[in-house]
């Protein structure tokens, strides 16, 4: 494999974590997993940013808030009860 490829995937695994599901294996629920922790790890860098100065606190909430909607509507799709 390409070297810079490596860097690559080891930059996204730094970034970008994962980790194992450990429930009920259905689809929808493998499928709500993955939008979840999406979830938390944008919402760990919008809180880095708020405490960083980088946006404000409003900012930060009206991002959340939206990724939270966002969430919600992707638990709608999914059909999880």
């Amino acid at each position: 494999m390409n070297p810079q490829s490596d860097v690559l995937l080891e930059l996204c695994d730094f970034l970008y974590p994962r980790s194992p599901y450990y429930g009920q294996f259905k689809p929808e629920y493998l499928a709500f997993n993955a939008n979840l922790q999406e979830f938390s790890q944008r919402v760990n860098y919008i809180c880095n940013l708020q405490t960083g100065g980088k946006i404000t606190p409003e900012e930060a909430y009206k991002q959340i808030h939206l990724l939270w909607k966002q969430l919600k509507h992707a638990k709608k799709s999914i059909e999880i009860v």
